[in-house]
């Protein structure tokens, strides 16, 4: 009895409980992980993708690509210009950090989209639209007129399936050019009528056309002239809002050479000229933006020894303040003679000032008035970036040129 108590109680003795791993990443259905990478914000993703072979392989799968696209919204990312020929990259609004882009090599950003960036080539003017993201890209065809389009104005970009749309000629004589990348072809040009139900007092600037210089001395002495002189990354700048007939058209809002705002209804085939924020003779920088559906101006000025940086928004035929600058921020850009150039994303605008004395970038929250700077961006060299512009896309790793 003895012998076989010792017996049945040895293998007992020499038996060792396994210790099971607990579950991990690797152990997740294939489908359950895509979606679960297809969540993460796309900064995270890239960088995440160097785990391991199965991680690197999701983003070339069509199933997890399929998982990105149900991804209803993501936080912006803002394409930075500068002029120094740095890698480019952009401001992650979500993540509040600084990532690299791919570029479309020797062209410059001129407008954007949704996921996509058009570029255009600065010594031919052929034009191309890239996802920074991932680097794809593709050419347009030739417009009608030739790459050298005469008296090129602004260039939007805009709808699902994309449009592109040239604005030529100058104020009052305008015509439009319209890309529709459903048809992968471009439209006969048209001539933009303008609105008999939009004439404003001081449309055009003090007497005469829209465009007619004006000179006048600022308080400095210096002989100033009130044609808009635009930087070369916002050379054919404009912003898009979706129009009130709905159908893929839009509203584009650009800015004419002496500085007042031009709104040009792609449906309508009709263009207004919205009256001046300040006078003709104030010495300012301007540019305007698009927010929420709705368009904005940003106005750096200079009055009673401070500087002032406000948001517009224009509405029942006036101008209305919907934001500003905290003046302990815009007390700074005083007597600095600096340039401001602006995009909006969301509830967002972005603010790039910019002179030979000050250089900086704010974001503001348009709803709540809110303003901060962001933080400075330190290349390879440890140096400081220093922005001129830039331009605002979602960062969309499924969407195709």
């Amino acid at each position: 009895m003895e012998l076989s108590t010792e017996m049945s109680m040895a293998p007992l003795a020499n038996c060792r409980k396994r210790k099971c791993p607990p579950p991990g990443l690797g152990d997740i259905h294939e489908d359950m992980l895509e979606c679960v990478l297809a969540r993460l914000p796309p900064a995270s993703f890239f960088r995440l993708r160097a785990v391991c072979r199965e991680w690197r392989a999701a983003a070339a799968s069509p199933t997890f690509l399929d998982a990105c696209a149900r991804v209803p919204s993501r936080d912006p990312w803002f394409l930075m210009l500068s002029e120094r020929s740095r890698p480019t990259v952009a401001f992650d609004a979500g993540e509040r950090s600084w990532n690299p882009c791919r570029p479309a090599p020797g062209s410059m950003p001129v407008a954007a989209s949704g996921g996509l960036v058009l570029y255009r080539a600065p010594a031919t003017g052929a034009l191309s639209v890239s996802n920074p993201l991932t680097g794809a890209s593709r050419a347009l065809p030739t417009p009608p007129h030739g790459q050298d389009v005469p008296q090129l104005h602004a260039i939007s970009m805009y709808g699902s399936p994309y449009r592109v749309a040239l604005f030529t000629g100058e104020v009052p004589d305008l015509s439009m050019t319209v890309f529709d990348s459903s048809k992968d072809s471009w439209e006969p040009p048209l001539v933009l009528s303008r609105r008999h139900d939009a004439s404003y007092a001081d449309a055009p600037a003090q007497g005469g056309r829209a465009d007619d210089t004006v000179y006048f001395l600022s308080k400095s002495g210096d002989v100033v002239a009130t044609n808009m002189q635009r930087s070369a990354s916002k050379q054919y700048s404009s912003v898009v809002v979706p129009s009130e007939r709905g159908a893929g058209d839009a509203v584009a809002y650009f800015l004419s050479h002496s500085g007042t705002v031009v709104a040009c209804d792609t449906a309508s085939r009709t263009f207004a000229e919205l009256p001046r924020i300040l006078p003709v003779h104030f010495e300012y920088s301007i540019d305007v933006v698009a927010c929420n559906g709705a368009a904005y101006a940003v106005v750096l000025s200079e009055y009673l020894d401070t500087a002032s940086l406000r948001v517009w928004h224009f509405a029942d035929g006036a101008w209305r303040q919907v934001a500003a600058m905290p003046p302990a921020m815009s007390h700074g850009f005083y007597g600095k003679k600096a340039d401001i150039n602006c995009v909006g994303h969301g509830d967002r605008v972005m603010v790039c000032v910019s002179s030979g004395d000050v250089n900086g970038c704010f974001m503001c929250d348009v709803g709540s008035d809110h303003w901060e700077e962001l933080p400075k961006c330190i290349n390879g060299d440890g140096e400081v970036n220093e922005f001129l512009a830039a331009f605002s896309f979602e960062p969309r790793v499924e969407i195709d040129v």
